[in-house]
């Protein structure tokens, strides 16, 4: 319900007014990450305060309103590019406050890496499926299976005939509105954390402001150092997300060969993920668990500037470098929306929700990510998007790695 927009190429462009050409998708992008943004924002207090009745009510609530934002979206004129901005803005709006919901079932459990690695494994994953389908909409072909090569027949029929670019978000939504409703409804039936998950984890329950405050009181510079480098992975990860499709054209992949190529990467991206950090469950000391954490996140931003420099010296191949940057990028990216906030609660025994550092992190990783797009599109534009993509790469490698062991050390001297 967030991604399939980004499979369009969108030709065209806004006109500036001052000879600048602002490109539709980066007007999509940006207006979709803006509203996603504010969510994160408003997600700080709706998510770490939202109860158990709460939870599956807000969860159906904020899916359909993006549903509905879509279908605004195709509905719009085509000659009125920013009433289809602000549809995609409206989109954005409910979304950001999905992840937070769907981690409040999961958290503060002996095996929380485990779940919580799952279920971040499951958008990486995601994010290739809808692309494709979206792309196999936009051409009336059949909709390839993951895992399966529809390059060799391995496909579902398609009723539909091609879809309309601006159509194709909203279509795309509409197949998968039924298994999601059937998903969350199987979630809420999730039983709530027992005893033994407490004393390993420290209870959760609401956090409120005063709560809030004192956690940032006490470990404000920890959380700091961890955020700004959030800022920098999370513009990253969405600049690859969002067009990875024009950076595998670059890379000299043409769609009718590499029908299922997005879908293959992020599945290898997801599967190498959840090897890693599925197993930081066994570490059953808080402490060493946390500083654990810590060690594989900055290899992997590492893993991301060093696969950059191995494309650049011929090393690797376009698709095994976009897969070896998103696998390195998730294996940092993935820690903070899940299993990094878990560790420090149950670490810190503070009484709480992971969920607000989680959303903390992410209300500023998106703001970075809308400043990152806007730095490309109005001050490089002549850049491609590989090339800075590359550039990003670098930056994320180096200073990244440095922000987050500088993070590490202040949680462990507090």
């Amino acid at each position: 319900f967030r991604k399939p927009f980004s499979a369009a190429t969108f030709d065209g462009g806004y006109d500036l007014g001052d000879g600048r050409v602002f490109a539709f998708k980066t007007l999509f992008v940006v207006s979709q990450l803006v509203g996603y943004a504010l969510s994160k924002y408003a997600g700080i207090r709706v998510c770490s305060e939202a109860r158990r009745s709460q939870r599956l009510p807000l969860l159906v609530g904020l899916i359909v309103v993006a549903e509905l934002a879509m279908v605004g979206f195709g509905a719009a004129p085509n000659s009125q590019p920013l009433l289809k901005a602000l549809a995609i803005f409206a989109n954005g709006l409910p979304l950001g406050m999905v992840w937070g919901l769907v981690v409040l079932y999961l958290e503060g459990r002996r095996t929380s890496e485990i779940l919580l690695t799952g279920l971040s494994c499951s958008y990486i994953v995601a994010s290739g499926v809808v692309k494709d389908v979206g792309r196999a909409l936009l051409a009336g072909a059949w909709i390839p299976v993951p895992l399966l090569p529809a390059e060799q027949g391995w496909a579902i029929p398609n009723p539909l005939p091609p879809v309309p670019e601006f159509w194709m978000p909203a279509a795309t939504g509409a197949l998968f509105l039924v298994p999601f409703a059937l998903a969350a409804w199987l979630l809420d039936q999730t039983p709530e954390p027992d005893r033994e998950d407490e004393a390993a984890r420290t209870p959760r329950g609401p956090m409120l402001r005063a709560e809030r405050n004192a956690f940032l009181r006490q470990y404000g510079l920890a959380i700091g150092l961890a955020i700004a480098a959030y800022f920098l992975l999370t513009a990253f990860r969405d600049y690859r997300d969002n067009y990875m499709v024009e950076v595998l054209t670059q890379l000299s992949y043409d769609y009718e060969n590499n029908r299922s190529m997005i879908t293959r990467s992020e599945l290898l991206v997801a599967f190498g993920v959840m090897a890693v950090l599925s197993q930081l469950h066994r570490i059953r000391d808080n402490r060493a668990g946390l500083i654990a954490t810590y060690a594989v996140m900055s290899v992997g931003l590492l893993s991301v500037g060093l696969a950059t420099l191995l494309l650049d010296l011929g090393v690797l191949t376009g698709f095994w470098w976009i897969t070896a940057v998103g696998m390195g990028a998730y294996l940092a990216y993935v820690p903070f929306g899940a299993v990094l906030f878990d560790r420090s609660i149950a670490q810190t025994r503070f009484a709480g929700t992971a969920v607000f550092g989680i959303y903390l992190a992410d209300a500023v990783g998106y703001t970075g990510s809308v400043a990152i797009q806007l730095t490309k599109d109005l001050g490089t534009a002549g850049v491609s998007q590989l090339d800075f993509l590359r550039m990003l790469a670098y930056a994320v490698g180096l200073l990244g790695s440095a922000l987050l062991v500088g993070s590490c050390y202040a949680f462990a001297r507090r």
